[in-house]
């Protein structure tokens, strides 16, 4: 049986499949996909955000707490958990090679390239599709990209508060169609891996589209969908509409509009690789898992983004569904499964024995349990140098409790679900105490905890050419 894992960053999981907040975002592709899989709603991550699910996506073993110290040096920022693969963790795509699989990978989440980085780990032929966010791939100037920079912020530009739309929009260079942008391009080569490693089977492939992660950046139709008639900036980092001044009622829904349209442009994407398997007749023979990292708030409770500050359920879920050719089909389990339980239920499809941290879930499937855990404690890094500090939550399908750890300073917050506009701690004092015992035990440890994982110091000195100036940063 072959296996083929699609990996959307920073898609929400109250889209795709009827009755939900957003779904009458059009994802046609991913309906029709959702009406015909296992769907598992209760899907949360258990150390969060993009590094640390990609890890427990690939090696069954939990990230958080975080209590790894590897070197960091080459990367962005300095997050707990953000490193490399740890090396006695087993990858899926290495003891799949190991029983005759062909690998491979398709990503633009350029973390996981990053300097000391190792999740290629496994594959036979991958390709590093280069250009997203501040990926450092394309030279440039300012002055190659002034005008296009005036359409998506406000004058005058800061260069070096947009160091990384500079390097985006470097990157982007002049597109001259939709094939050109990120996701196509992701899929367009993923479509070209599945050509020729066809006749490899088995195979594995992982296909990883850094989309719908900001910047929102798609066609212009595509957001024009969802905002039209709208003649003003496209903010396509979202918060950088409130510099310099308060943004407009249609400035934020514009916002809000190229997400939900860079969500249609990607399930167009992932179409074409369904097409593909129409093409080459591999449904029959093929396992295909969309999968998300965690999603990101749209206005939902006053602003845009998603981290460690707030870990509600449309932060903190992600996409989980699953085609078997064998089945079932069209099941919908609402248990609690978390990220590092991909792996076992992968292994355990294909009768590969492995050992795992993670729990095969495939029992929410058929029918034979309705229940594998009754709460879930989920770990968010925060952007941190020294001591290791992240928020985490924990849910129970009644609450929804959520605390800093390691002398983070994250505000004490707890849900009765599901409502999640109002926070009820001081009433709950019972709830309050058994949620933090539930942390604890994971941490092994009494709240606030401190993590053994301790960040590098600070950065290097850097040099900024951004403004065309050379210049010792701070």
């Amino acid at each position: 049986m072959n296996v083929i894992c699609i990996c959307l960053d920073t898609f929400r999981n109250d889209i795709v499949g009827p009755g939900k907040k957003l779904s009458d975002t059009r994802t046609p592709y991913l309906d029709d996909f959702y009406a015909r899989s296992v769907v598992f709603e209760g899907a949360y991550g258990e150390g969060q955000p993009t590094l640390q699910m990609r890890r427990g996506f690939m090696t069954g073993c939990r990230s958080f707490p975080f209590s790894y110290n590897y070197e960091r040096r080459g990367h962005w920022h300095h997050q707990p958990g953000w490193h490399k693969i740890p090396d006695e963790q087993d990858t899926i795509a290495e003891v799949l090679l190991a029983r005759g699989y062909y690998t491979g990978m398709v990503a633009d989440a350029y973390h996981m390239f990053k300097p000391t980085m190792n999740f290629t780990r496994g594959m036979v032929a991958y390709d590093f599709v280069r250009g997203q966010e501040s990926d450092n791939w394309k030279p440039g100037h300012p002055a190659m990209i002034e005008d296009e920079m005036k359409r998506h912020v406000r004058q005058p530009i800061n260069w070096n508060r947009h160091a990384m739309l500079t390097q985006y929009l470097y990157n982007q260079g002049k597109r001259e169609s939709e094939d050109d942008y990120q996701a196509a391009r992701v899929f367009s080569s993923a479509c070209e891996w599945l050509d020729a490693a066809d006749h490899n089977a088995p195979f594995f492939l992982w296909v990883d589209s850094f989309d719908p992660h900001e910047p929102w950046d798609p066609p212009t139709k595509y957001a024009d969908e969802y905002c039209p008639d709208y003649d003003g900036i496209d903010f396509i980092v979202p918060g950088t509409h409130h510099e310099g001044q308060e943004a407009t009622e249609e400035e934020t829904a514009r916002v809000r509009a190229l997400y939900l349209g860079e969500v249609t442009f990607v399930d167009k994407q992932v179409g074409r690789l369904f097409d593909k398997l129409d093409e080459l007749n591999l449904w029959d023979e093929t396992i295909v898992v969309v999968l998300s990292d965690h999603g990101t708030q749209i206005m939902d409770h006053g602003g845009f983004g998603k981290g460690h500050g707030n870990m509600r359920t449309y932060n903190a879920g992600f996409l989980w569904y699953m085609w078997h050719p064998d089945g079932p089909h069209g099941v919908v389990s609402d248990a609690f499964v978390q990220s590092h339980d991909l792996m076992p239920t992968l292994l355990s499809r294909l009768d590969v024995p492995h050992r795992c941290e993670g729990l095969d879930v495939w029992g929410l499937a058929t029918g034979e349990t309705d229940c594998l855990r009754d709460h879930i404690v989920t770990g968010w890094a925060i952007n941190t140098t020294g001591n290791a500090q992240a928020a985490a939550s924990v849910m129970d399908g009644e609450w929804l409790y959520s605390c800093g750890v390691g002398g983070a300073e994250v505000e004490e917050m707890l849900f009765a679900m599901p409502d999640q506009d109002t926070n009820v701690v001081a009433a709950h004092p019972d709830v309050v105490a058994l949620s933090r015992k539930r942390i604890e035990a994971v941490i092994n440890q009494p709240l606030p905890g401190r993590m053994n994982e301790v960040c590098d110091p600070g950065p290097m000195p850097y040099i900024s050419w951004i403004d065309g100036k050379r210049r010792a940063g701070e």
